[in-house]
């Protein structure tokens, strides 16, 4: 194996820049055969810096190629967050039917005018690439959308509303959102405003997504929204909350009236879809439809210690690409979010044992590389605990609490904390009430410097930054309870590398 991706922390199997800092994910859209991954990228540093669009494509969202940077600064500002679509009907202009443009859109942040204390340094701009994304050019007539005013007012996430012939875009402005329609992804007219009195409100809202999914068993349909907030996530700094809801053509609507986290742990912030258009909107002029899968990618940071995490050439990861099912639970809908299919490619999955665990007592694992294995089981409800540890002595620990009905995570004594004062500080809890009553999956992805847990097909979920100084390579298992637990199909599978 080459020297390539191999630095301390590294992660083998989710993406990263091969140096200097990243962020958001931006402008993920499929067209081609070909899935974009753009992202906040400072090429300078590995802190954050003057924003551009980096730029990566894979076939499968499993294996990346690293691209060009795709967007840089200009008169109007820095390149900020936002999205990018296919505009098949050249409802734009910038090319033709017979080659569609891809079209970005961003917001512009300008530092000038935040250092001087204005308000509107923040306006929305496009641009158009006739290659599929290897170059773009930016719209002579840039910003599209001014600012009236307000010192947050970005990230635009647009799609093809195909009921009303229109494009729509996802704006956020300070507390709340705005939605905006436009015939030609040029000229926009603002239609509403949502959710000051909706959700969460700890901090700013940041990079909303809009988006309409069937309700799994069934032919209903709702629409689910994704508002990412700084602060105010439930185990502190950033987080991601969503709401279910009905979409008219001009206004976002919930009877949503408690607070809902696609992800409960510190590390999966600004995480918005795909723009993959259903079966059908454009006849068979599309030939490469991938189908109707919501894919979601988040970046696996959180702002609190972002800026001082122990890498050295590159900061930050992307979580693994993860499909979005929404499913009636009890009176209400819950949105899971589980890994893609295709991430079983890279798994070489061992055969799957039943282990019983007797009350009150332990059960080691011996696995060299758990920092680069999936851990798999079903279990029922119980008090159990799973400690990742090394030769160091280092444990991330797991724990379910029947009687609270919490699952929490304590990356305390995990490996390297001190780098920033609140990253190792308290424990990190999810509330699973609705978990079944009967088995249910637990599914863990461990990389060299991250955790994601899966319980129940993704009904709960969170995700985790670590620094273990040496590869974990023991799983403690301990059942607290006075009974026996059984984990049915249990196995440990090395993860392949990427890269």
């Amino acid at each position: 194996m080459s020297d390539y991706y191999t630095e301390t922390y590294r992660p083998q199997f989710h993406f990263t820049p091969e140096e200097k800092w990243m962020n958001d994910p931006n402008g993920m859209v499929y067209h081609k055969g070909v899935y974009h991954l753009f992202y906040q990228y400072y090429p300078d540093d590995i802190v954050w810096g003057p924003m551009h669009w980096g730029h990566a494509t894979s076939e499968d969202l499993v294996h990346w190629q690293h691209k060009p940077i795709a967007l840089f600064p200009d008169k109007h500002g820095l390149i900020f967050s936002g999205s990018a679509v296919v505009d098949f009907n050249n409802t734009s202009g910038f090319g033709t039917t017979d080659n569609p443009p891809l079209v970005a859109i961003f917001t512009y942040h300008l530092m000038e005018g935040e250092k001087a204390g204005r308000t509107d340094f923040q306006t929305q701009g496009i641009a158009y690439s006739l290659d599929n994304g290897a170059t773009w050019t930016k719209y002579e007539e840039n910003p599209v959308i001014g600012n009236p005013g307000i010192k947050d007012f970005r990230d635009p996430k647009v799609f093809w509303d195909a009921e009303n012939d229109q494009w729509m875009m996802s704006l956020v402005a300070g507390d709340h959102l705005q939605l905006w329609a436009s015939e030609d992804l040029k000229n926009w007219s603002k239609r509403s405003e949502f959710g000051k009195d909706k959700g969460a409100h700890g901090g700013v809202w940041e990079c909303p997504d809009l988006f309409p999914l069937k309700v799994a068993g069934s032919e209903e349909e709702k629409w689910v929204l994704l508002i990412s907030i700084n602060p105010g996530a439930p185990n502190g700094g950033s987080g991601t909350q969503y709401f279910i809801g009905d979409f008219d053509g001009s206004q976002f609507t919930t009877e949503q009236t408690e607070v809902k986290w696609i992800d409960w742990g510190t590390d999966n912030y600004a995480g918005v879809t795909y723009n993959v258009l259903p079966k059908g909107f454009y006849g068979e002029t599309y030939t490469n439809d991938p189908g109707q899968d919501r894919i979601f990618i988040g970046w696996m940071s959180n702002w609190t210690y972002a800026r001082d995490t122990p890498t050295e050439t590159w900061r930050s990861a992307m979580t693994v690409p993860r499909k979005l099912t929404l499913r009636k639970v009890g009176q209400g809908y819950d949105l899971f979010n589980y890994p893609i299919a295709d991430l079983d490619t890279i798994i070489d999955a061992v055969a799957p044992s039943d282990i019983i665990i007797e009350a009150e007592k332990g059960k080691d694992f011996k696995f060299d590389q758990l920092n680069q294995a999936e851990v798999k089981f079903k279990t029922t409800k119980g008090d159990l605990s799973f400690g990742f540890q090394n030769d160091l002595k280092e444990t991330l620990l797991l724990t379910f609490d029947t009687d609270e009905n919490l699952f929490s995570l304590d990356r305390s004594t995990s490996g390297e904390v001190d780098f920033q004062e609140d990253f190792g500080k308290g424990i990190q809890k999810m509330p699973v009430p609705d978990l079944p009553n009967g088995e249910f999956e637990v599914r863990i992805l461990l990389d060299a410097s991250s955790i994601e847990v899966f319980l129940n097909k993704g009904q709960y979920v969170m995700t985790a930054q670590l620094f273990p100084r040496e590869n974990y390579n023991t799983l403690h298992v301990e059942n607290t309870s006075n009974v026996s637990m059984k984990l049915g199909d249990f196995a440990i599978s090395p993860v392949n590398r990427i890269w």
